[in-house]
């Protein structure tokens, strides 16, 4: 009998299941990514990057292209979780500034807000599709922004199948 691994939709409404697999998930565990906390109502995340031999780049700060996967899939999962099955949510786009070096362990958290919800409920109401741009910084341990993070949502209605 063959095992495979979980699919993300079948880890369901289980915010501990979800944050397992994601530390687990191999380009989250290879880039020295933990996802520290989602809460059970999946509207925040806070995921860390730790610094590490195998963490940095060839100036010995943290590397670049793992700033910006730790925040790769939250916003989009966030508000898919929060829109309910009626949405399609995709990530559309998405841009990092590099502010100042990663010198140390950094940290990332994402919030969504009812404000939020009812701004894109409201404009994909008539079916038409919605994208609104989400913001993160990546921050230090004392405070420092290392790293400022957009990604573009795109939210619509799930168009009804016809019967028959």
């Amino acid at each position: 009998m063959r095992r495979s691994l979980p699919t993300w939709q079948s880890l369901g409404g289980n915010h501990r299941a979800m944050r397992h697999f994601l530390n687990v998930w191999p380009p989250f565990l290879a880039s020295g990514i933990r996802v520290e906390e989602i809460s059970a109502d999946f509207r925040y995340a806070r995921v860390a990057l730790h610094k590490r031999p195998l963490t940095r780049n060839y100036v010995g700060t943290l590397f670049g292209g793992s700033l910006f996967a730790m925040t790769d899939p939250f916003w989009m999962v966030l508000v898919l979780r929060n829109l309910g099955p009626g949405y399609v949510v995709w990530d559309k786009a998405g841009e990092i500034e590099f502010v100042a070096p990663g010198t140390s362990s950094v940290r990332a958290e994402f919030q969504v807000t009812d404000e939020h919800l009812e701004e894109l409920r409201a404009a994909a109401a008539d079916g038409s599709k919605v994208l609104r741009w989400f913001e993160t910084d990546v921050v230090a341990q004392d405070g420092t922004v290392v790293a400022r993070v957009r990604k573009q949502l795109y939210v619509r209605r799930k168009r009804e199948k016809p019967v028959g």
